[in-house]
């Protein structure tokens, strides 16, 4: 038996069985279980909590914190449970029962509806006990229909219509319900219709300022049959008392455009219950996804300071841009430098947090991250994390628990391991396990394509005051810098630099070059000493004293080859993204890792692995033999595992 099946079955025996017992308790008593049933599923409905608690503070998380969100989460449920209660006491329910304990806040706004004799469509959300509510319509004194849509749970569902139908209502279900729509309301009959969970095919408006899928079929009736809407919120206010708000009759905004009267209208009419749920949250129901089907997701990135790190992390977050472009989806990226005062502390700490058992408790954020850091972060509601380095891996996870957003992870994280995660980017040379989260990449991820280097190029030519014609045939020369182990030896770099001089000036090429901010003091001057009179450099970029932002990618893009250091995987990355031919000159100091990585991109012909002394010859053989170049397939490969996560 499929899982849905037995959940319905169990319902099924448990409302059957169990109703006429609490049906015989004092209602007092049979509301205390309530309270108790919400306090169960609080604490050990780990899932839907996780949702409900998502969901407050992406609409409330403005005005709330997070101690506030979860003792609102915590209410919702102490209400919820007394709204299963109301379910098991539907066949109690009288005129007797309604007069003593259901206020109703505007009563005359219904007979003043009627009074159209165009039908009256009484219009809610889920909120408070809505089963209740039909059963209070539908013993006010005028025709009342209930429309009913197929819920998941059939057993369960057949015996709540046969209550429903004990006490007055009279239901629209699935089959003909257009047609018995029509007939109602030309009867001067009424209807009670929900305005929420639209699904797949509902108008998608902003509903607390993001987009999400509403129910738009009382708006169409009201348009085209003239029915009068009255919208109603449901509450409870102590115990088994329960109050009715009506609001006053909704004005329709009618012009020649059908669809756009729909979406207007159905959007003037969620700011009316956004309005009484934000008075009263813990009535809502906030267990479902209620912005599944909008065209909205909030991307956050978290930076360490770390350039190469951002870039990888900017890279994920355009991937996921172009993907949600091709979804119809505004993509909105915000990016947060993140200060973590004890990295491997807050580490440690998050090893104890589940996936759903961290939500509300922000007090090892707050302790660990700067007080900057932590009230931006908190303010966030995102859809998806995305970070690179270990550093950030456990605030990335912690954030992502606290909004139940995706988590994108580059780089190995730490000692959080890769299960935790919903997708995990390594590189293939740190050796990555197999598992279906994990997308394995050859090089670093970067921003560089065809459209982002023409751009580049440009600005780099207007930045250098065009003196360098776009058609000009050059030989671009890029300088990293020293690790913690690697050092770039001046001697090695006096090699390379007349290795390249000798072959654009035999070759007729002029020279782009450009240093980092970690290339050494020595290594500077010396490149300044060398090329101060060589006419065939036509740029020469110091980082230190003047850098361009454009620099590396407008050299890439206006460049036929390139010629790197060894030791960024990053600028290595970024020169074979660029599809141009790319030479790297070998050095001393690399790790095993480092060498691994150069060696399959060697293998594999994305670069071309030379000695210092064989630059010339090798940049001369390209020269003549014009090899076919290899295009690598990360982005594409990232791309195919964003779309399975999001």
């Amino acid at each position: 038996m499929k899982k849905d099946s037995r959940v319905d079955y169990l319902s099924y025996i448990a409302l059957k069985l169990t109703g006429p017992v609490i049906c015989r308790l004092p209602l007092g008593f049979s509301l205390f279980l309530g309270r108790c049933i919400g306090r169960l599923l609080y604490y050990f409905d780990f899932k839907h909590k996780a949702i409900a608690y998502a969901n407050i503070k992406k609409a409330l998380g403005d005005k709330l914190t997070p101690s506030q969100i979860r003792l609102v989460t915590k209410k919702f449920y102490l209400h919820f449970g007394q709204n299963i209660i109301d379910i098991f006491l539907i066949p109690l329910v009288d005129k007797e029962y309604l007069n003593k304990y259901i206020e109703i806040e505007n009563r005359q706004y219904l007979a003043q509806a009627f009074k159209k004799g165009k039908g009256v469509i009484l219009l809610g959300m889920h909120s408070g006990s809505w089963e209740l509510s039909n059963l209070v319509w539908a013993n006010l004194g005028f025709s009342f229909n209930l429309f009913v849509r197929e819920q998941k749970y059939p057993r369960l569902n057949r015996l709540i219509n046969s209550y429903r139908r004990q006490n007055g209502c009279r239901l629209i279900e699935k089959q003909n319900q257009t047609r018995q729509l029509i007939e109602v309301l030309k009867a001067n009959e009424s209807i009670a219709m929900t305005a929420d969970q639209g699904g797949k095919n509902g108008e998608l408006v902003k509903f607390f300022g993001k987009s999400a899928s509403l129910s738009s079929g009382a708006i169409k009736l009201a348009l085209k049959y003239g029915a009068v809407i009255l919208p109603g919120y449901y509450l409870r206010k102590k115990g088994g008392h329960h109050k009715i708000i009506i609001e006053p009759p909704f004005e329709l905004d009618v012009t020649n455009d059908k669809n756009a009267d729909i979406r207007n209208n159905l959007a003037r009419l969620t700011q009316i219950f956004e309005k009484n749920i934000r008075k009263f949250p813990e009535e809502y129901l906030w267990t479902y996804k209620i912005w599944k089907y909008g065209k909205e997701r909030q991307i956050l990135i978290l930076s360490d300071g770390k350039t190469g790190h951002l870039r990888q992390s900017q890279a994920v977050a355009k991937i996921i841009g172009v993907h949600c472009v091709e979804k119809g989806i505004d993509c909105r990226i915000n990016t947060v430098e993140v200060k973590i005062k004890n990295k491997i502390a807050l580490t440690a700490l998050s090893l104890f947090f589940g996936k759903y058992n961290c939500q509300g408790h922000s007090g090892c954020l707050k302790k660990f991250l700067s007080p900057d850091t932590y009230h931006t972060l908190i303010r966030e509601s995102p859809d998806l994390i995305v970070s690179c380095g270990s550093g950030l891996a456990s605030v990335n996870y912690l954030l992502s628990r606290e909004n139940l957003a995706k988590s994108a992870v580059i780089l190995r994280p730490s000692l959080l391991g890769t299960k935790r995660f919903d997708l995990v980017i390594m590189p293939e040379h740190d050796h990555p396990p197999k598992r279906k989260n994990i997308c394995v990449t050859e090089g670093a991820l970067n921003l560089i394509d065809p459209v982002s280097l023409k751009e580049q190029a440009q600005e780099l030519i207007k930045s250098t005051g065009n003196r360098l014609p776009i058609t000009g045939k050059y030989i671009g020369l890029l300088i990293g810098g020293n690790s913690k182990k690697f050092h770039l030896e001046k001697n090695h770099m006096l090699q390379v630099i007349k290795q390249v001089k000798n072959t654009a000036e035999e070759l007729k090429m002029d020279l782009l070059i450009s240093t980092s901010r970690r290339t050494s003091k020595d290594i500077e001057s010396l490149l300044k000493k060398e090329f101060k009179d060589d006419g065939r450099c036509k740029l020469l970029i110091i980082a230190n004293e003047k850098n361009y932002s454009c620099a590396v990618g407008g050299i890439l893009g206006l460049s036929w080859l390139v010629v790197t250091s060894p030791e960024s995987i990053s600028m290595i990355s970024e020169a074979v993204n660029s599809q141009k031919y790319v030479l790297v000159f070998n050095a001393t100091g690399l790790s095993v890792k480092h060498q691994r990585f150069l060696q399959n991109f060697h293998e594999k012909k994305y670069i071309f692995l030379t000695s210092a002394d064989n630059l010339a010859k090798s940049i001369k053989d390209i020269w003549l033999e014009k090899p076919q170049l290899n295009i690598l397939k990360d982005n594409l490969l990232v791309k195919e595992a964003i779309k399975r996560i999001l």
